[in-house]
Parts: C-alpha cells; structure tokens; sequence
C-alpha cells in the first residue's frame, strides 16, 4: 500500500519508467523536494537505525579504512559512518542531491559526488573496507537490478565488506513499485565473485545482510 510519503516518488518513477528511464525519477524527485513541492520518502532525519544497530553491535571503528555510501541522499547514514572513523565517499546519481546534501553538512569531511551505480567510476573499483547499500537496489526495477548487484561487487576491497539493507519480498510475489524488496534469491545473488555471505538475518522486517570478499593472497 503507498503511503503518503511514498505518492511522489511513486508518481514520478512511474513517470520515469514509461519513458523507458529507470533511474531519472531520482534527480526529478529531489528537484521538486528542493523547491518544496515534494516529499523524498527515505528522508528520515537521521541515519538508518539498522545500520547504527549493526556498527553499534560489532562496536565497529573505521580508523584508516575506506567506506562508500551508495545513493546517499540526505547523507545522514555518509555522515554516521564519518563519525565512526572512516574516510568515507557517499554518492548518489541526482546532482540536485548532492548539491542539497552538501548545504546540509557544509563542514562535513565526506566526500560528496554525484554518480551512477549502473556505471560508477573505474577508480572505485575495489577500493573500500566496507560498502554500504542501504534501500537503493530495491529502489530499481527488475530490468536493471542485476546490473547494479553486480557494479556493488565490484566496489568491494580484498578483506572488505558490502553491507545490504533492504526489504523482504515473497519469491514470486509481485509489487507495484517503487521500492521493489528483494527476495531470498536476489540478496544471497550478492554473494559472487569473490564475495561469500558473512550473516544474513531477518530484522524489523528486513533484509539486513554481509557480505566478505576473502583475502585472495591466502592459499
């Protein structure tokens, strides 16, 4: 069921989609928020509590390691992870998102950049200690989900992590999104080259999940 918060993304991926543009409902989405005129959904307030629960429970540090914050948006989940330590990218593809982001945190020491998941810069590749995918990929339909599950294990460092929030769908259950949660199928379809499953747990009606790629030096 849409809720009210929901009707504007809900209302312009629709738009997006039967123009064969499966991604630029975002950017249109955070035009229309800058001048008022819509509600981003996923704008909470602050970071999302189970990804302050998982960091809270390993009592993780991010002291000289690299973390990538994919689809950032308000950039409240960039800059709790900032706050733990890590020199942490957040990026998201609405350039109106970043420049809002950006006014939010002026002193922030987060990298901000606008960029796609569907084809995110070749320096990236394999370059953070922990990825954090928190509600993007459910947010992209079907038709290019692979894709973007693929490009997240790219980003992944030898010994990193890719850190997966999402919401739960039935195998063979059908929604009318945005978002579109991931079945069992699709979050353990994360687990390939190189990545294995660390955990993967059921939590407030999520999808919360990790992903290690092993030390390929070992024998």
């Amino acid at each position: 069921m849409t809720t009210d918060r929901e009707a504007d993304a809900n209302r312009l991926a629709a738009q997006s989609l039967a123009q064969d543009d499966p991604t630029g409902w975002f950017e249109r989405l955070y035009a229309e928020a800058s001048t008022g005129s819509a509600v981003v959904p996923w704008d909470r307030g602050g970071p999302n509590p189970l990804l302050v629960d998982w960091a809270a429970e390993r009592q993780v540090v991010g002291s000289c390691r690299r973390a990538l914050v994919v689809g950032c948006g308000p950039g409240y989940d960039a800059e709790y992870f900032s706050t733990l330590g890590f020199e942490t990218t957040a990026f998201d593809i609405s350039p109106t998102a970043i420049e809002l982001v950006q006014e939010r945190f002026p002193d922030s020491a987060v990298e901000y950049r606008s960029a796609d998941l569907l084809d995110p810069p070749a320096e990236w590749d394999a370059n953070f200690d922990l990825v954090v995918e928190s509600f993007t990929v459910q947010s992209m339909p079907v038709s290019v989900r692979g894709t973007a599950i693929e490009q997240l294990r790219r980003l992944v460092a030898v010994g990193g992590e890719l850190l997966v929030v999402a919401g739960i769908r039935g195998e063979g259950e059908e929604v009318d999104g945005p978002p579109w949660p991931l079945t069992e199928t699709e979050i353990r379809s994360f687990a390939r080259d190189g990545l294995q499953v660390q955990t993967l747990e059921q939590v407030e009606a999520r999808w919360r999940a990790v992903f290690v790629r092993g030390d390929n030096t070992s024998s």
